[in-house]
């Protein structure tokens, strides 16, 4: 079968898991070349032990090798800051991107909840780490209620934050927050990222606070389950942690809010624990895993788009 040629830009913690997944699992994409700056990197040295092209001269090295002028998708590992340049080069070149940094250039991706919207993009934004494992369960409680407010904290190793994720805290914070809103359906969206030092490594820990209206306890445990299941179709590590917990809120006992005023309604509480499949990282960077499955089921989408747009 056709597969639609991919390159992966990034040979970092990122891009390399990203490219064991593509090897492990292929489906319709072949993996043409892996892009990173240094020549000796572990990522691009595994790459080359698989027979695929590689670079160490950026986005000027892809441009060289042969089968630049067959790749349809590239999955940018990189950084927000090089995302920019690496964008407008593959665009002009037509070239649809899957961006795994926060740049948020192209429209915010999170497969359970609007893959399907954005197969035609020229860029699409897979948010934050912290995006892919929490919007769906704030996209879960939207879909039977209203959500005022949406805040998560997402806690992962310290190990497993290398330098682009440190790099990028400020644009993690904002990229997620308006995610929050414009995918998972918030009203006002906040979100918060530590980096725990915990020795041995913790697994991804995700809490999610949202205050709605409209939908009864019931409701929503049922919808953040079958959220739930829907996510672990790509990624089988993510898990609640424990039954949503609930408070209510009502006229004689309301939750002040600075700058929103009174709520009343339930406020929710989901647990979340996200372990990664170990196909390149330790189990316990889940928030590392959680971002390339995502990208990888969205190209596996776009590649099966233009394959079809071909027949």
């Amino acid at each position: 079968m056709a597969r639609v040629k991919a390159a992966i830009i990034g040979s970092g913690n990122i891009g390399t898991d990203l490219m064991m997944k593509m090897i492990k699992y292929p489906q319709n994409m072949e993996l043409a070349a892996v892009v990173g700056i240094d020549e000796n990197s572990e990522g691009l040295a595994m790459a080359r032990s698989h027979g695929i092209a590689t670079t160490h001269e950026g986005i000027e090295g892809l441009k060289k090798l042969d089968c630049y002028s067959e790749i349809g998708i590239a999955f940018d590992a990189t950084s927000a800051y090089a995302h920019k340049i690496h964008d407008e080069a593959l665009r002009a070149d037509g070239i649809q991107v899957v961006d795994l940094t926060p740049a948020a250039i192209g429209p915010f991706t999170v497969p359970p909840v609007n893959m399907m919207a954005n197969l035609d993009a020229p860029n699409v934004n897979m948010v934050t780490c912290g995006g892919q494992a929490t919007i769906p369960m704030v996209a879960a409680v939207s879909q039977v209620g209203k959500v005022h407010y949406a805040e998560i904290v997402a806690s992962v190793s310290s190990r497993s934050a290398g330098p682009g994720t440190r790099a990028n805290i400020d644009e993690f914070t904002r990229t997620t927050a308006n995610a929050i809103e414009v995918v998972g359906g918030a009203t006002k969206g906040k979100a918060i990222i530590i980096l725990n030092p915990a020795e041995p490594p913790m697994i991804m820990r995700d809490t999610v606070f949202t205050l709605s209206e409209g939908a009864s306890e019931e409701d929503i445990s049922a919808s953040v389950k079958k959220m739930v299941a829907e996510v672990q179709k790509y990624v089988p590590g993510y898990r609640l942690k424990q039954e949503v917990q609930f408070e209510r809120f009502g006229d004689n006992n309301p939750l002040h809010i600075p700058g929103m005023g009174q709520f009343t309604g339930i406020k929710s509480m989901i647990m979340l624990e996200v372990e990664g499949a170990g196909d390149y990282l330790p189990s316990y960077s889940g928030n590392l895993d959680i971002m390339t499955a995502a990208a990888k089921a969205t190209g596996e989408l776009m590649a099966e788009r233009r394959m079809a747009a071909k027949a």
